[in-house]
């Protein structure tokens, strides 16, 4: 893209990250946050989990982005049973007596992937492979996975039993953690009309496969002051206990810190948080908007904050 393009293509951002917003709206209520932080997602290219307890409409916010950015769609339902070429497909015998790949649901734009702490280690490892090489590689043969790609992965938080919770490395793999709460009364009122009635809400294709490639590309290119660097890189480096830098709750309240992918992606979310603003280059406040959904998987309490009732976001509240 020439630098014209780039500009062009910040400048009409605005407008359509808030039209695919309105689109959306037409069938979740509510989840404002789950929502924007989904946006900016989009906007960087990285995969998100939401965790929420059942009934909060998760897979329906994930297929409505779905059908709002005319991208190619597919769920695939985490079982104890599935395995890894469940997902990314396997070889066939054909009649001719050769090998066939069959693509499997993974070759998509958008996967959902429904509960993915009710399957193994091994078949999770497949999916968040392909999440972190955007390929496949089957019988010594590598298959790109079609751009843009994203994976929106749900987790229920109130299960345990039949569970296999995932790493905290793999959970790096995802660039926010999205705490999906219970609606208001409010909301909940308008849920229930909503969902009770004979109405369809149809939604609008707002983008093109081509124009999100676009907008990734201009986030990239979108400067960042020093400034803003500094203070991200040095809020990451508050959350590891007992390493120079450290804050004193990491090191009263934490076991683990998060590592310098956490610097990466709070200074590419807070370009999205910027660029749905129309506010041009990121501040120290767009980063601080977007500490929690992306420090919270990647720090890890010890006994004592358990034992006094603090959670991680608590910790991040203190260091912010």
């Amino acid at each position: 893209m020439t630098d014209n393009q780039v500009i062009a293509t910040l400048e009409q951002a605005p407008a359509k990250l808030s039209a695919f917003k309105k689109e959306v709206a037409k069938v979740i209520v509510g989840q404002q946050e789950a929502v924007d932080l989904i946006t900016q997602s989009i906007l960087v290219g990285g995969h998100s989990l939401l965790i929420g307890v059942p009934g909060l409409a998760k897979t329906l916010l994930v297929t409505t982005v779905s059908k709002a950015l005319g991208l190619d769609f597919a769920r695939i339902q985490f079982t104890p049973d599935l395995m890894p070429t469940d997902i990314t497909g396997t070889e066939v015998l054909t009649k001719e007596r050769s090998f066939e790949f069959r693509k499997g649901p993974v070759f998509a734009n958008v996967v959902l992937a429904d509960e993915i702490n009710r399957t193994p280690p091994k078949t999770q490892a497949a999916l968040l492979e392909a999440m972190q090489e955007k390929r496949v590689s089957v019988g010594g043969v590598s298959y790109d996975l079609p751009k843009p790609f994203f994976v929106l992965a749900t987790q229920n938080p109130i299960e345990q039993e039949g569970t296999y919770p995932l790493p905290e490395a793999q959970l790096d793999r995802f660039l926010f953690n999205i705490a999906v709460g219970y609606p208001t009364q409010e909301e909940e009122q308008q849920v229930v009309k909503q969902t009770t009635t004979s109405t369809n809400t149809s939604v609008e294709q707002v983008f093109t496969a081509q124009e999100i490639i676009d907008l990734q590309t201009a986030l990239k290119r979108l400067p960042v002051v020093d400034e803003t660097i500094d203070y991200a890189v040095s809020l990451v480096r508050k959350t590891r206990p007992g390493a120079e830098g450290a804050h004193p709750k990491a090191n009263e309240y934490l076991n683990w810190g998060a590592g310098p992918r956490a610097s990466q992606n709070l200074i590419l979310a807070a370009k999205a948080v910027s660029i749905m603003h129309g506010a041009g280059s990121p501040t120290v406040e767009h980063v601080k908007a977007v500490a929690k959904p992306i420090l919270r998987h990647r720090i890890v309490v010890n006994y004592k904050a358990k034992a006094e009732g603090l959670s991680a976001d608590d910790i991040i509240d203190a260091l912010l």
